[in-house]
């Protein structure tokens, strides 16, 4: 390796509106979407944990990697979901962000793209 690591990658923050609830309340099926989606970026899963609040409530949790992480909130009582992409290194989070909407089939989206630790570091 070359010099210190350098923290650098893109964090997408994704609000997606308009979902079926039947498609926001399953912890395993989210779990599997995400997983897919780390797969289609080039990640490398680690480990996850997803969370249901009840039958026909929304869901929370998270997709841990090895360049970062992927996680979700789910609010089926108002179509929505907020999706939290985060890596570095070579993998692809648009790709990621696609695998989801594509699945998920939201009728409009919204989308913050974060550049995170670009700059050189200090010291």
């Amino acid at each position: 390796m070359n010099g210190p690591h350098r923290p650098a990658g893109v964090h997408l923050l994704a609000d997606l509106r308009g979902i079926s609830a039947h498609k926001l309340t399953c912890p395993g099926g989210i779990d599997q979407l995400l997983r897919d989606a780390a797969a289609a970026a080039g990640a490398r899963v680690l480990h996850s944990h997803f969370h249901s609040f009840g039958a026909g409530q929304g869901v929370t949790g998270v997709v841990l990697l090895a360049e970062s992480h992927i996680s979700i909130h789910t609010w089926p009582e108002a179509g929505f979901a907020a999706l939290d992409i985060f890596m570095c290194g070579a993998a692809e989070p648009a790709l990621a962000l696609r695998v989801v909407e594509l699945a998920l089939q939201p009728a409009s989206s919204g989308l913050q793209t974060v550049e995170r630790g670009m700059a050189p570091l200090r010291g």
